[in-house]
């Protein structure tokens, strides 16, 4: 399948706006809602969403960046894994995963580079505004936003157009390599999911994780049904909480007055 020009530049403007909108504290570099413009704009929307939901559980884990460590960057999968499903026929969500966190890697060198090339805006932009050049100081407050979308559009573009190279690159891999592609594609959200529950598990919620696994292993309790089981114990420790904290203040008075008449 071939990608119009037309649509290699509409996914250069998503990919521009999904990694900008980063740096604008919303959540649009990730790998669900990336896959899911490219789906739109290639109008095959199922496969993208399945990709983006492969790549969102493998990057639960690897969002999480241990002491100095760096996490792949999500339009790897989100932009590069979900052309190549989308475009490369025997191409699998999972193998899709697993082809292209060598570019989630380069990219994310390329995000260090851009944070590092702007690293002095600060002291810019303190000095333009004490000279008063106005143009100059929204010019370095903005640097490094017009860098990201610069740089995002150029990649988008770049991937959508060099799909030929790439699916003649999968058409040469063997049989048996694709497949164990996408064994490991598979497991990558097993090891994601397991590094974020490493952070996050502590021993007074382990319980709830185990019922997680037997309301799915066991049960066949659908994904939304065991979030709305995990919605329910949420709220009773909410409620829980909040009137021991409302008790609080009734149990000091009581042992004030107390003191006194003593």
């Amino acid at each position: 399948m071939d990608i119009p020009v037309f649509q290699a530049v509409l996914i250069g403007v998503w990919t521009a706006v999904c990694w900008s909108g980063m740096l604008l504290g919303i959540y649009t570099n990730r790998c669900l809602v990336l896959a899911f413009g490219v789906g739109v704009i290639l109008g095959d929307i199922p496969t993208a969403l399945a990709v983006g939901a492969v790549g969102e559980l493998a990057f639960m884990g690897f969002g999480v960046g241990a002491g100095g460590t760096v996490p792949p960057n999500p339009i790897g999968p989100g932009i590069v894994g979900t052309l190549l499903a989308i475009t490369t026929e025997g191409v699998t969500p999972e193998s899709a995963l697993a082809l292209s966190i060598p570019f989630a890697v380069a990219i994310q060198f390329l995000q260090t580079a851009i944070y590092t090339l702007c690293a002095g805006n600060q002291e810019a932009a303190k000095r333009a505004l004490q000279k008063g050049n106005l143009g100059k100081y929204r010019l370095v407050c903005n640097l490094t936003i017009i860098l990201f979308a610069v740089c995002g559009f150029v990649l988008g573009l770049l991937a959508a157009t060099a799909m030929p190279l790439l699916q003649d690159f999968v058409g040469a891999i063997p049989a048996w390599l694709t497949k164990g592609l996408s064994v490991a594609g598979g497991m990558l959200p097993a090891i994601g999911f397991a590094m974020i529950m490493s952070v996050m598990l502590t021993k007074e919620v382990i319980p709830f994780a185990l019922l997680g696994y037997i309301c799915a292993g066991y049960l066949k309790v659908p994904t939304v049904g065991i979030a709305l089981v995990g919605l329910v114990f949420a709220l009773k420790h909410y409620f829980d909480v909040k009137k021991a904290e409302e008790l609080k203040p009734a149990a000091a008075t009581e042992e004030v007055s107390h003191d006194d008449w003593i």
